[in-house]
């Protein structure tokens, strides 16, 4: 079964606890949660005390998701502060390894990201130490971007590397999550997919609502294949 994680980034930040209260509402599965530094991406993103607020309204698993360079520095806060799952980028580590071992250390669940020029090489040697892949499907740090269209040959390929390893490690797709394109990233081998301005957080529409519809679009979709 997908799961379907609402990115808390294209949320109204001035009513967030009725925007959570809508995501419970909707039946999301997870809370995603991007951090973004300016120099990693383009833009700032959210940050430790808010993760630490929203903590508090809600015991959905939520998977913060660090776009920032070093991100080892920042394990700690973030964690502390509530996340669930804490999900760096291959591109920003040095020490890979050492980073995602500490996550766990911690007491979170590891996820690596990789952008989408970036081989999928090093989760050869990483299997053991995540719990999330997530696959950058836009180039990160803008919303609203569209899809690059060779990302869905990536989730296949991250799906092929799994495959006969017994793994369970979990498989997102971040960017270009539309109506459109959802069913193909799940027909791909998607586990998790990161709604946000294009399915869930639409002007004018409650996110409630939204989630529901997108959930049985995409349900539909698999009745009709099975």
């Amino acid at each position: 079964m997908f799961k379907l994680g609402a990115s808390l980034i294209c949320a109204d930040m001035a009513n967030i606890q009725r925007e959570i209260e809508l995501i419970e509402d909707g039946a999301c599965d997870h809370i995603h949660f991007d951090v973004m530094d300016g120099v990693f991406v383009p833009r700032y993103g959210l940050h430790p005390e808010l993760l630490g607020s929203i903590r508090k309204l809600t015991d959905l698993p939520i998977d913060v998701h660090l776009m920032v360079t070093d991100p080892e520095k920042y394990i700690g806060i973030f964690v502390d502060n509530g996340a669930t799952f804490l999900t760096i980028h291959a591109e920003a580590c040095v020490h890979l390894h050492r980073a995602l071992s500490n996550i766990r250390k911690a007491g979170a669940k590891a996820g690596v990201a990789f952008n989408h020029s970036t081989p999928l090489g090093a989760l050869d040697y990483i299997l053991d130490d995540i719990d999330l892949v997530l696959i950058m499907a836009i180039n990160p740090g803008v919303v609203g971007h569209k899809l690059i269209p060779g990302s869905l040959n990536k989730i296949s390929d991250t799906r092929s590397r799994l495959w006969g390893k017994n793994s369970e490690v979990i498989i997102e797709v971040d960017g270009g999550v539309t109506f459109e394109n959802a069913p193909k990233m799940l027909e791909r081998g998607a586990d998790l997919l990161v709604c946000g301005s294009a399915t869930i957080f639409k002007d004018g529409t409650r996110i409630n609502q939204n989630a529901k519809e997108f959930r049985l679009h995409l349900s539909n979709l698999g009745d009709k294949t099975s």
